[in-house]
């Protein structure tokens, strides 16, 4: 018996888009036999895992604050700037960030700003934070402070004078306003406003710093932001045409305007961040473009064939022609599920077992 089939010149164009696929058709049709025609490449109609990814343009960045944007530093000491970092230096927690009339201030990690000078008899979150660096550099231990652990003691007073003596610091005992600088941890500076010499006024900003964890940022269409879910496995492409593998880490909530425009829905991004399986390999490179593959969602146990084998059918909708045994080709409807733009497969439901040959275009 005689079947009908899609020229093999048929055009089928496969467009692949965040929400789904289309397939187009343009040809004719005509009714051959199987026996007068050449031999045909054909692949496998499989069962496997196929995946969803989203492919776009990041920035290899340092990580900061869960939006992206860096710490921002902010003088409270009064005097003039004697000593200031330079971009890209690093700076741990308890180690000095700058100067103002020679005297130091120093990096305390804590998420609680400094706003007052702290002495015996204060309580507090920026006490604990005051405490737990003493007891993390070395001058108490957390028994001795712990009294209760927020409080301002004589064992935080005592602890005080060692890191003041230490610093060739008069030995007060107490800790003034513009002394110590908190931020949730140890940093690599990003920028510097304040100047060599300059006026230090109180509440002037300084400098903007993020960690030392190379991360990559990427602003991602609001549209595709339930596609994309923190845990989604990323592969990353550097400058160097290398790659490395990553995770997504965190998925803003907020879209924002890209900087300059008014606020509105046109051209606002969603912000994620993407954490690094082996960040050494990107050998310390910032804002350095790179290209990102997110693999979004999958299909554990999709029945698959390969994307160019689908063709359109003549009364409407999809099929796959299949070869039977002596050669003879049967158009078998399908439909279409999840597409794996990595793989080139898609997902179908039909008339169709694992281990079945399908025609594909040869190349």
């Amino acid at each position: 018996m005689r079947k009908s089939r899609l020229l093999a010149g048929a055009a089928v164009v496969v467009a692949a888009a965040a929400t789904g696929c289309v397939i187009a058709v343009s040809g004719t049709t005509q009714a051959t036999a199987a026996a007068q025609e050449p031999s045909v490449r054909t692949a496998t109609v499989e069962r496997g895992v196929l995946s969803d990814q989203i492919s776009q343009s990041g920035a290899l960045t340092y990580r900061a604050r869960p939006d992206g944007s860096p710490y921002r530093v902010f003088n409270r000491a009064r005097g003039t700037y004697t000593e200031l970092p330079g971009r890209g230096d690093q700076v741990d927690c308890g180690g000095v960030l700058y100067r103002v009339d020679n005297k130091p201030v120093l990096l305390l990690c804590g998420s609680t700003p400094a706003y007052r000078s702290l002495s015996q008899g204060h309580s507090g979150p920026d006490v604990a934070e005051l405490n737990a660096n003493l007891v993390h550099l070395g001058y108490a231990t957390r028994a001795q402070l712990n009294l209760p652990f927020d409080s301002f003691s004589a064992a935080t007073s005592a602890a005080l004078r060692k890191l003041q003596a230490k610093l060739g610091e008069a030995q007060t005992g107490s800790l003034a306003l513009g002394r110590v600088v908190f931020l949730p941890q140890s940093v690599r500076i990003a920028t510097v406003s304040g100047e060599l010499g300059a006026s230090a006024w109180p509440g002037a900003p300084i400098l903007s710093a993020t960690s030392d964890t190379l991360e990559v940022q990427l602003a991602l269409d609001p549209s595709q932001q339930r596609a994309v879910r923190k845990g989604d496995r990323v592969q990353v492409t550097l400058p160097s045409n290398t790659s490395v593998a990553g995770r997504v880490d965190r998925v803003g909530r907020v879209a924002q305007a890209p900087a300059g425009q008014n606020s509105g829905a046109a051209g606002a991004t969603i912000p994620v961040s993407i954490r690094l399986s082996r960040p050494g390999r990107a050998g310390g490179l910032d804002q350095a473009p790179v290209k990102v593959n997110i693999t979004t969602k999958g299909v554990s146990n999709a029945l698959n064939v390969p994307v160019t084998a689908i063709v359109g059918r003549s009364g409407g909708g999809f099929a796959v022609e299949v070869v039977r045994a002596g050669g003879r080709r049967d158009l078998v409807p399908v439909k279409l599920g999840l597409f794996d733009t990595a793989a080139g497969r898609v997902q179908v439901e039909g008339n169709l077992r694992v281990g079945e040959r399908v025609v594909v275009p040869s190349s």
